[in-house]
């Protein structure tokens, strides 16, 4: 990220305003009228339609009264020469007095020599100004940027339908000082120091220069202790080299500090300025800037006796040059005040000037563009039936493929193509025999540099040279003999032309020629355009129209620019962006968002501003609980120990999280809620001087400020959480949670009071840990429709985007709108089942559609993604195909919308809207509607009723909950659980296991308050049952499940010997029966689920993809179950025989997701046994079935893992990790020996009561970092169990 300071700026502001002062007139009343007192000579123009010229001043009268061309004329212009290089500020027109003749729009172009014409830009693109509506009034146009130019032309594009085109014109402005100087490319200036080093703090140079070639220094400057400084031209790109580091090396190894601009070597002049304060600075080319650091020790520039512009000159070495000198004329060139080219014209000592003159020859170069892929040739003629042939040009071009060049041979010699294909030169022969031949050469040549090329051949031997590259045919071309032919059509083939005429395998060529010679002379492009020579379709004349779509780099977030003639594209590999401009983000914006999405706990990249300028961060994500917790972590999370500190030597320790601070900022302040676990140990060392005094340990936050205040404490308060507690001991422990997120993320600690005898300090600092996203349910209700929020005017820039969600029943509305003069942006519900998109951005308004098949006004969420780009203009509604549309070149890139945003709402005389709207987002910025709407009448914070659109999102029987921000899905009644009752709940059985579930009487159930239990304990309807279970086992015959009646009546489902599964049942009087499900032996170490559900009767079974029905017989008495059984049944009395052999060996296997109607029993054991009425005997260990599959069942063992994703120890649990010290226990033997004495009654006391309470106790072992010895950790272990304090300040 470019940082400059603001002192930094202003002084170079200041600087920079003093020494321009003077140099030009923009400021002062430069609005003369330049044309109205020149002759009639400086006038001319493309024809004229009295056969002569016509006078065409402003305001002309006599005559014809203004200036009409003839009516043959394809391309009229209009010209002004207006003598020399003045400023032109301002232009004005009318039409042709006392006629209908007049000109509604029209192009400005400018020009030194009256060639090598350039358009009028802004915005970067080619200005069309708005022309008379009538043939007297004046329009008036001043320059958004004034111009340097001595010709002007006007263009003709649209005039009166019912006249013709009829122009007087104006144009305003002022001479201006100029000091130019002429490089030839073999001298240079020299401006030599008074001392033998120049020093500078501050440096401002500013120069404007033009170049027809794309290589060469513009200035250079070096000191011996290694400081530098160049400007050089390089394949049409400036490159500045600048170094304040006397240790780097010289220029020609080191890496441009910035590079800028793009075809400078145009013959345009192009503006220069270097603005630096220290290591801060400002590089400008034309409109383009950079602002960068320099790399340096110190904040000088030291240069040795003199600066050099044109060139490097080695020392002693008259006329040798280190690298290419510059080619082309400098214009007003300052350093640090000093006009330099006024001293070297007025022979000033401080300059040496070798070969410069000053003034600008302009070479008479006529260059031309094919502008059209399909039609665009220019047909000239050579000298046919020679022995021989001649051709040279030069190109430039974006697109990779294109014809170059085509002519038919005299003589039956054949076809000659040269042909780009792929970047690549391609010369092919080809004989009507059949007989052909080509040269390959070059690559890249589709870089939008001038390449020069040139084909000489003479009878058998041809020549192909690129780029002073030659290349020849190969030697077996004896049959070869080339004869000149008669036409030469370059770029193209007319349309009416057979291929021995002019052949084309390929597209016309998009693309600048120039300096064409045929028959080794100069083909003479202006009376091409005159008519005069040859033919052409589709070509600009006398300009090249080349731009370079990837300056500036329109591709967002780190995208690679490509390009043709016509468009750009962007790659958004491996950036974390897609779309047409890498503008949208592939990572969600918080963990809430992920675990809406429905992912797991894990790691993953979180986008904090979406389509902002911040990168994606990677954080871990916690699903597994209600709050959804987002960890950060540092680079020092370990105990670690400091001795040896003091104020003037104190130890310091920077944490590191990864991401830059703006990152974790917009991830703090979007979350509800975060906290830093700091740990803290010292032992006679202070943390403050005295109880108001200076710290001498703090921690300082993300505002680089001291914070003196720890874990548990709060802000101004300088103490612990031990402190505030009073419970600080000499040996201190102190861990606590900083939650005041203005002071988070802690970057870094400082200690320094343990330089004292016996004196040290631990410290250790947890992650960053955050929940809850204030932005994704950030909503409001709009409850009229003449309610609205109102914020600033949304400011449209190169890429523009607006997201939220929305809900409705309303059959229309406004959701969004924001005006400007002309411009406009709005969307809209036009009908229930539509969205309308409409944005106006200065070229005529875009309107996108997306249609729903299903109605919108449904009272549930949707979501719309509306954006505009350099590229195209979309519009999404949920996951419905986009709405899409390619963006007008012809637009404003930042549009002024000057009104302020309506949400929910509208200026216009449409309808409002009436509904929620929530988590809007513009451009990456999150707007807060619920703070907006506390003081907005007729609107409401937030919105109820996210289950009616979320609900389906809890899973497997789990009750959506509403939430003030959100839900959440209740798993009770689900034998699943997690956020989305997803996770299954599943153990490891062995033979002796057994669950007992034990069903209440009904009155039990109704007494019990609990929600929980009420559910847990809730009785079986007896007319429906559904059953639901999955398992893994590789044993048979055993018992899944066992429903138990009475003494006599029983369900069970098992698996027989051969593994199939079967129902045995008995329900009321008289025998047992049997249903046989699937005979295929499913103790195969697969899982398999089975449902069932009874619905009177009748029994609806599905085994894994296997559906069967089964209709009970009418004698069969269903009633109240008593108790559930899983595994093995150790209450055997009166067991039906087949049954009671399935138990005998118990189940050996896994079951998971057991449900009888709304009771989960395998949950009820797992994490319910203390409330809920189940038995468990033997073993029962959680596990996952999945780990079972293709394993030995009987071998498998339980793996537990930690929530803690970084493989460390739980953040939250009490810190047990000690401090090493040798130092004794302070206090006497007596207060040590009764201080033991009552720590091991109350650890006793302790241990005997949990003992007590629970029948399953884990042990945690105390771990401790290896450097920290034993006398130490015991001293913590002591104070961990004490209840004694000390105030802080004395520890």
């Amino acid at each position: 990220m470019d940082f400059v300071p603001r002192l930094s700026s202003v002084l170079i502001l200041v600087l920079s305003g003093l020494w321009h002062l003077g140099l030009t007139a923009t400021n002062y009343n430069c609005d003369d009228p330049l044309a109205s007192f020149l002759s009639l000579r400086a006038f001319i123009s493309s024809s004229d339609l009295t056969g002569r010229f016509s006078p065409a001043q402003l305001n002309w009268r006599m005559g014809t009264g203004g200036w009409s061309p003839a009516d043959s004329d394809a391309q009229p212009w209009l010209q002004i020469d207006l003598g020399n290089r003045v400023e032109i500020t301002a232009v004005a027109t009318q039409g042709r007095y006392g006629s209908s003749d007049w000109v509604t729009s029209y192009h400005l172009m400018f020009s030194d020599s009256g060639h090598n014409w350039q358009h009028y830009k802004q915005e970067d693109s080619i200005w069309t100004f708005v022309g008379n509506m009538n043939a007297d009034s004046v329009v008036h146009h001043k320059l958004l940027h004034p111009m340097r130019a001595r010709f002007v032309r006007f263009v003709p594009l649209e005039w009166n339908p019912d006249g013709k085109i009829g122009m007087r014109v104006e144009v305003y402005g002022c001479s201006y000082r100029l000091d130019v100087a002429d490089f030839d490319g073999q001298s240079s200036l020299l401006y030599r120091f008074n001392q033998k080093t120049m020093s500078t703090i501050k440096d401002v140079i500013s120069l404007k220069f033009k170049s027809m070639q794309r290589d060469g220094v513009l200035f250079h400057g070096e000191g011996q202790r290694g400081d530098h400084i160049t400007l050089e031209l390089h394949k049409g790109r400036l490159a500045l080299y600048l170094n304040l580091d006397g240790s780097k090396a010289r220029v020609s190894s080191n890496e441009p500090s910035a590079i800028l601009g793009s075809l400078l070597d145009d013959q345009y002049w192009h503006s220069v300025l270097l603005e630096r304060v220290g290591k801060q600075a400002n590089f400008t080319v034309d409109r383009n800037k950079k602002y960068f650091r320099i790399k340096g020790e110190t904040d000088s520039l030291d240069i040795d006796y003199e600066l050099s512009f044109g060139g490097i000159p080695v020392p002693s070495k008259p006329g040798t040059f280190l690298k290419k000198n510059f080619h082309g004329c400098i214009e007003n060139l300052y350093y640090n005040g000093v006009n330099i080219i006024d001293l070297a014209k007025r022979r000033k000592h401080q300059i040496y000037s070798g070969n410069v003159t000053f003034s600008c020859s302009e070479r008479q170069i006529v260059p031309i563009t094919f502008v059209n892929s399909k039609s665009s040739y220019l047909l000239l003629s050579g000298t046919p039936r020679i022995d021989g042939l001649s051709v040279s040009f030069q190109f430039r071009t974006w697109n990779e493929d294109g014809l170059l060049l085509s002519t038919e041979l005299s003589e039956g010699s054949g076809t000659l193509l040269l042909i780009l294909e792929s970047g690549t030169l391609r010369l092919l022969i080809k004989k009507l025999a059949g007989h052909g031949t080509e040269i390959i050469t070059g690559s890249g040549l589709n870089d939008g540099l001038w390449h020069s090329v040139s084909i000489n051949a003479r009878r058998n031997r041809v020549t192909l040279t690129l780029d002073n590259d030659a290349a020849s045919l190969p030697p077996d071309t004896s049959w070869l003999q080339i004869y000149s032919g008669n036409s030469y059509y370059f770029g193209g083939c007319p349309s009416n032309l057979n291929d021995s005429q002019c052949l084309n395998p390929i597209k016309a060529f998009q693309g600048c020629m120039r300096l064409i010679f045929i028959d080794n002379q100069p083909k003479d492009l202006i009376s091409v355009q005159q008519g005069s020579l040859g033919s052409f379709s589709d070509l600009h004349i006398d300009l090249c129209s080349i731009k370079d779509r990837c300056l500036p780099n329109y591709c967002e977030h780190g995208g690679h620019c490509a390009q043709t003639w016509t468009t750009f594209y962007c790659n958004c590999n491996d950036t974390g962006y897609t779309g047409a401009t890498c503008h949208d983000s592939t990572y969600e914006q918080s963990c809430e968002v992920y675990r809406h999405r429905g992912n797991p706990s894990g790691f993953f990249y979180v986008d904090s501003d979406g389509s902002g300028p911040l990168q994606p961060l990677q954080v871990y994500c916690n699903s597994t609980e209600d709050k959804i917790w987002m960890t950060i972590q540092h680079n020092n999370t370990e105990l670690t120990q400091v001795q040896g500190f003091n104020m003037e030597k104190p130890y310091s320790m920077t944490l590191n999280y990864g991401g830059s601070m703006d990152q974790l900022v917009a991830l703090i302040d979007g979350s509800e809620y975060c906290e830093q676990e700091v740990t803290y140990h010292c032992k006679r060392s202070r943390l403050l001087n005295r109880p108001d005094g200076a710290p001498l340990t703090w921690l300082i936050g993300r505002s680089n400020e001291r914070d003196p205040y720890w874990g548990g404490s709060v802000p101004g308060v300088q103490q612990c959480g031990c402190g505030l507690e009073e419970s600080c001991l000499d040996i201190s422990n102190d861990t606590g949670f900083l939650s005041f997120k203005d002071h988070l993320p802690v970057t870094q600690i400082i200690i320094t009071d343990t330089n004292r005898s016996n004196s040290e300090a631990a410290w250790r600092i947890g992650p960053l840990r955050c929940y809850g996203d204030r932005h994704f349910w950030n909503a409001v209700s709009f409850s009229t429709e003449a309610s609205y929020l109102h914020f600033p005017a949304f400011r449209v820039e190169f890429s523009t985007d607006i997201s939220f969600f929305f809900k409705t029943t309303a059959l229309s509305g406004v959701l969004i709108e924001n005006l400007g003069i002309k411009e406009f942006l709005r969307l809209e519900i036009t009908s229930p089942s539509e969205i309308t998109f409409a944005i106006d951005v200065g070229n005529g308004p875009t309107e996108l559609l997306v249609q729903s098949p299903s109605p919108l006004n449904d009272n549930q969420w949707h979501y719309i993604l509306a954006e505009r780009n350099l590229k195209e203009t979309l519009l999404q509604v949920d996951n419905l195909p986009r709405s899409m549309r390619e963006t007008s070149e012809g637009g404003h890139f930042q549009v002024g919308l000057n009104s302020q945003l309506f949400v929910g709402g509208t200026l216009s005389r449409q309808k409002g809207f009436l509904g929620c709207i929530r988590s809007l987002q513009l451009n990456g910025q999150k707007i807060d509607l619920e703070e907006r709407a506390k003081v907005t009448s007729g609107v409401k914070p937030g919105c109820p009723g996210h289950c009616s659109s979320y609900g389906s999102n809890c899973n497997n029987g789990g009750k959506c909950v509403e939430k003030d921000s959100g839900y959440s899905c209740d798993c009770t009644n689900s034998p699943y659980e997690g956020p989305f009752c997803q996770k299954e709940i599943s153990a490891l059985f062995d033979s002796a296991t057994s669950i007992t579930y034990m069903f209440q009487e009904l009155h039990l159930v109704t007494k019990n308050t609990n929600t929980s239990s009420s559910a847990i304990y809730t009785d079986t309807a007896p007319s429906k049952e559904t059953i639901m279970l999955r398992f893994v086992t590789a044993q048979a015959p055993t018992l899944l499940l066992y429903l138990n009646f009475s003494s006599q009546s029983f369900f069970s489902i098992l698996l027989s010997r051969n593994g199939s599964l079967q129902i045995h049942y008995r329900l009321g009087k008289g025998e047992s029966h049997m249903f046989i499900i699937s005979v295929e032996n499913l103790a195969n170490r697969r899982v398999h689920q089975v449902k069932m559900r009874r619905d009177g009767s009748e029994l609806s079974i599905q085994m894994d993809q296997q559906r069967f029905t089964y209709k009970f017989s009418p004698e069969v008495e269903f009633q109240t179950v008593r108790s559930l059984i899983l595994g093995k049944v150790t209450e055997t009395l009166g067991m039906d025989p087949q049954v009671a052999i399935a138990n005998s060996l118990g189940f050996i296997g896994c079951l998971s997701s057991v449900q009888y109607n709304h009771i989960a029993p395998l949950k009820a054991a797992l994490r319910h046994d203390s409330i809920a009425p189940v038995t468990v005997q033997g073993t029962l260990r959680e596990s996952s079935c999945g780990f079972m599959v293709d394993s030995d069942v009987k071998a498998v063992t339980t793996v537990y893992s930690s929530s803690d994703p970084f493989g460390k120890r739980d953040e939250r649990d009490p810190l047990t990790n000690a401090v090493q010290s040798d130092s004794a226990v302070i206090g006497g033997v007596i207060a040590l020996v009764t201080f033991i004495t009552f720590c091991v009654i109350g650890i006793m006391t302790h241990f005997l009561y949990q003992h007590k309470q629970s029948h399953h106790i884990s042990h945690t072992k105390k771990e401790y970092p290896e450097n920290l010895e034993t006398s130490f950790r015991n001293n913590i272990d002591l104070e961990n169990t004490t209840s004694k304090c000390k105030r802080e300040y004395f520890i």
